[in-house]
């Protein structure tokens, strides 16, 4: 799993985090790690997915015709 290294990071931050840390229960490592993961995948992000489904739910669905055509495709012709 990759490492990173956060040089230089004021004296302040760090005892920030290691409160939080231990507010939450955590390693400073642990809470560093929460804090990114929110940060780059929020809780309350839009999931295209989910909200397509949705949609489908408010609007009563579609009734698709899923048959696959069975007649046997042309060759390609390379003139």
């Amino acid at each position: 799993m990759p490492a990173v290294t956060v040089r230089n990071l004021p004296e302040e931050t760090h005892r920030a985090l290691k409160l939080r840390a231990a507010q939450h229960g955590r390693s400073t490592e642990a809470e560093i790690r929460e804090i990114l993961e929110e940060a780059i995948r929020p809780k309350d992000r839009v999931k295209v997915g989910s909200e397509l489904a949705a949609f489908g739910r408010r609007f009563g669905g579609l009734d698709l015709d899923v048959r696959r055509d069975q007649t046997p495709a042309e060759p390609a012709k390379f003139e």
